[in-house]
């Protein structure tokens, strides 16, 4: 189908850039009505200083087929995640397919740092980004996505459960947020499930996103110009993959099947056969086990 999502609410929470508008610009791709917050506008920045905002992300969606809708929202303040959810049963009714994709939190940690040398002050205000705002917009927006049947939480993290158990995640407090929110996914499937709804917990691959892109000095249309300086970088995949695993879940009247359950993009891209937007399926989490790890030369060969 076409648009597999026609008629379904999505909201979107951290939509502004990254894998959030990946993710929300294929919804819209689907057909959905997409829901995209942030706290980056075009009238103020957030602390993040950067120029994406949420009516950008909002008028993509609108460009690939479905429709966006921008608010402004800051998911730390109980008060706005209410208002927010509220003006979506207002104006819909209904929600379909909560992300919580809220982070905030690249230039509050400190790589290999350990707790008692991390900045203390950013390594709590990045468990508050990473987890108070996703169980804020959980507990308001829940509610409505139980009122149908068949409604999907996906709690966006960085590295699967298998993975993250087994490696240290760069710092204590990384480590820690970003594992919290694994379990978010297995603890919602445990009370959604009985209740007729999925939840997931997801992550992209090594994220082409528009940090990382500048953090490289190339853009999408160079990328593999970093490739020289970055080897296994050649495994990265752009925001737009984990959308379309988002959607394929979405679409799919037998997700209950992955309920509570830790996923990533390259693997579920095995299990419908979707692709990147280059045609090819980068299995990023497989390749770090076997190839980059261990140390072996980068070689994407059966891989993507």
């Amino acid at each position: 189908m076409d648009k597999p999502l026609q008629g379904k609410v999505a909201l979107v929470a951290g939509a502004t850039r990254g894998a959030g508008r990946g993710i929300a610009v294929e919804l819209g791709a689907a057909g959905a009505t997409v829901y995209v917050t942030g706290r980056t506008t075009r009238e103020r920045r957030s602390e993040y200083d950067r120029p994406e905002t949420i009516e950008d992300t909002a008028d993509l969606v609108t460009e690939a087929g479905g429709e966006g809708i921008a608010v402004p929202t800051d998911h730390l303040e109980a008060g706005q995640v209410r208002a927010l959810v509220e003006r979506i049963d207002t104006e819909r009714g209904r929600l379909d397919v909560l992300v919580n994709d809220i982070w905030g939190g690249e230039n509050l940690f400190e790589w290999e740092s350990p707790v008692w040398e991390h900045d203390l002050d950013n390594g709590l205000r990045m468990l508050r980004l990473a987890v108070d705002t996703h169980a804020i917009t959980s507990h308001h927006a829940l509610p409505l996505l139980l009122r149908h049947p068949g409604g999907l939480v996906v709690e966006m993290t960085d590295g699967t459960a298998e993975y993250n158990g087994k490696n240290y995640r760069n710092s204590f407090f990384y480590d820690l947020a970003k594992t919290a929110v694994l379990r978010m996914g297995f603890a919602l499937g445990e009370e959604l499930g009985p209740r007729g709804a999925t939840a997931v917990a997801l992550t992209p691959g090594w994220l082409r996103s528009e940090m990382m892109l500048e953090h490289f000095g190339v853009r999408e249309d160079n990328w593999r110009d970093a490739l020289e300086r970055v080897p296994h970088f050649a495994i990265s995949e752009t925001p737009r993959y984990v959308g379309r695993a988002v959607v394929a879940l979405a679409a799919d009247p037998a997700v209950a099947r992955f309920n509570g359950r830790s996923l990533s993009s390259g693997g579920l891209a095995q299990v419908y056969g979707f692709t990147d937007l280059d045609g090819t399926r980068p299995d990023a989490w497989r390749y770090l086990v076997e190839v980059s790890d261990p140390g072996k030369p980068a070689d994407t060969t059966g891989y993507r």
